[in-house]
């Protein structure tokens, strides 16, 4: 069957492609004439082609081929028939563009959205442009995740345009926050005057210099929330416990001209809000839902969208020190199914704190992962025997709950807990000496020779303590050492502009510890 007609016409003796354009004319004659060609280099559209027409190669039926190959072509030729649709505005194309792909196999928001910016830019070099700088921020986001260009868009958007949310009513509608979650490219479109879009100009513009930018901070945030780093190692802490609303609350604040150091500032400052916001939260067992929360953080948001350093740090201290909760939850905050996850948290940065303090080579890292160096987990002081506590404990259930308590907990190797983990204190206590310096603080040793560690409890003035028995009144002491360690830990000290000026920043400032009893 010759189907040559429908891939080229002769005119004057020359041969011209029937979709003709310039760039993949070489690769359409090296593919119908059976030849090499190299894609290296190509442009994007050659690339395609050659890869769909490896595609084709590669599944093409067997029982379609030889003999029955003729009558499938005439069946293609005869009964498929190719639509031409001739939009006459980039408006219009996008509309088509869109409709046709809610239809079958959707495309992806993100292509989608990109389809509709690209198509409204003015000329065809700055669209190429744009398309390949869209292409190469999204590339580096999936490096990260699967759905980073997704989530990096939706936090974009939020973070900046965002006006509303579902006030969570039985009737109430979704509001800019909601409808960016389920289709971000349909609420652009329909919201071009909010984001600044009007002449091809403003297009070319949102591409380049809005989400070209914000797509650099996002992968800024990816990077720290993934590897630990000292100026933003609150991103680190927040990503452990699963804070993905950190951001777009910290995009919010990033203003489009602010330069890469201010840019971090901000992003520290935010994340060290976020920290603080989770730690005392879980310290008072108050929910962590993404349901429960993000009215407050969406507000928030509203709040610190774009302002300058000096009045972000002033409206995130005053944020938490609105917060109807403190550390006084500390003083009875135990072990259960809620807690767990925080406490194994709380208890690393507690234990990288006093060693950081100490002047120890410490690593926050090593106690929270699961993929470097000894599991850690955690590890009761008192081992779950009864009969050794039946002098302070009058019931078995007061003791087992009294054992839960933080201020009885360490963060410990998983291989400690199973080899040492039911002996009685007194013997347990010389194996705590070995360990990391809030189980070795137990032991008397700890304050002899360690000047580190001595200079440390002197400054601060905290109430540590060697403990050669642990009793009900030593685990309180515990308890409220963990409380005091903590209210230090997650001070508002880090929105003072002594801390957030430096890079990087050190949240652990030596000052005086509040008086105790």
């Amino acid at each position: 069957v010759d189907i040559s007609n429908l891939i080229y016409s002769v005119k004057f003796h020359k041969k011209s492609f029937n979709l003709q354009v310039e760039e993949r004319e070489s690769v359409l004659k090296a593919l119908y004439e059976g030849e090499e060609i190299d894609p290296n280099g190509a442009p994007e559209s050659v690339q395609n082609i050659l890869g769909r027409y490896s595609d084709i190669e590669d599944l093409f039926p067997e029982s379609l081929r030889e003999e029955a190959l003729p009558y499938f072509v005439d069946w293609l030729v005869e009964k498929v028939q190719v639509v031409v649709i001739t939009a006459f505005t980039a408006n219009e194309a996008y509309t088509i563009f869109e409709t046709m792909n809610d239809r079958g196999l959707s495309l992806a928001p993100t292509d989608m959205l990109k389809g509709y910016l690209v198509a409204n830019i003015g000329s065809a070099e700055q669209k190429k442009t744009a398309n390949h700088l869209w292409r190469e921020k999204v590339f580096a986001l999936k490096e990260f995740d699967d759905d980073g260009d997704a989530e990096c868009i939706k936090a974009w958007l939020r973070g900046q345009y965002a006006q509303d949310i579902r006030s969570g009513g039985k009737d109430s509608t979704p509001g800019d926050f909601d409808r960016i979650g389920t289709g971000f490219h349909k609420w652009v479109r329909d919201n071009r005057e909010l984001v600044g879009l009007d002449t091809p100009n403003d297009y070319r513009e949102f591409v380049h210099d809005r989400f070209g930018l914000y797509a650099d901070h996002y992968l800024t945030m990816l990077e720290a929330s993934e590897t630990f780093t000292e100026d933003l190692e609150y991103v680190y802490f927040n990503r452990r416990l699963s804070f993905t609303l950190q951001y777009p609350l910290m995009l919010a604040a990033i203003r489009p001209d602010d330069d890469t150091q201010t840019a971090r500032t901000k992003m520290r400052l935010v994340a060290g809000f976020c920290d603080i916001f989770i730690a005392r939260r879980a310290m008072n067992f108050k929910a962590m839902r993404y349901s429960s929360i993000r009215r407050g953080i969406f507000n928030l948001m509203i709040d610190i969208r774009r302002l300058e350093v000096p009045t972000l740090a002033e409206r995130l201290k005053a944020e938490v020190d609105g917060m109807d909760h403190d550390f006084d939850g500390m003083e009875r905050f135990y072990l259960n199914r809620f807690s767990k996850y925080y406490i194994s948290r709380i208890l690393a940065r507690i234990t990288y704190y006093i060693e950081k303090q100490s002047g120890i080579d410490t690593d926050y890292v090593r106690y929270v992962s699961r993929d470097v160096g000894p599991r850690y987990q955690i590890e009761h002081i008192w081992a779950n025997q009864f009969e050794r506590h039946e002098d302070e404990f009058e019931v078995q259930e007061r003791f087992e709950d009294y054992r839960d308590r933080i201020g009885g907990l360490l963060l410990l190797p998983k291989e400690f807990n199973q080899a040492f983990g039911d002996l009685p204190y007194e013997e347990k206590l010389e194996h705590y000496f070995g360990q990391n310096m809030l189980a070795r603080s137990l032991h008397p040793k700890c304050y002899e020779r360690n000047p580190g560690f001595v200079r440390f409890v002197k400054e601060s003035g905290l109430p540590f303590r060697p403990h050669e028995q642990f009793k009900r009144e030593d685990l309180d002491e515990r308890q409220h050492l963990y409380r005091l360690l903590a209210e230090r830990i997650w001070s508002t000290e880090r929105f003072e502009k002594k801390a957030y000026s430096n890079t990087p920043a050190d949240e652990h400032q030596m000052t005086p510890a509040p008086p105790t009893d």
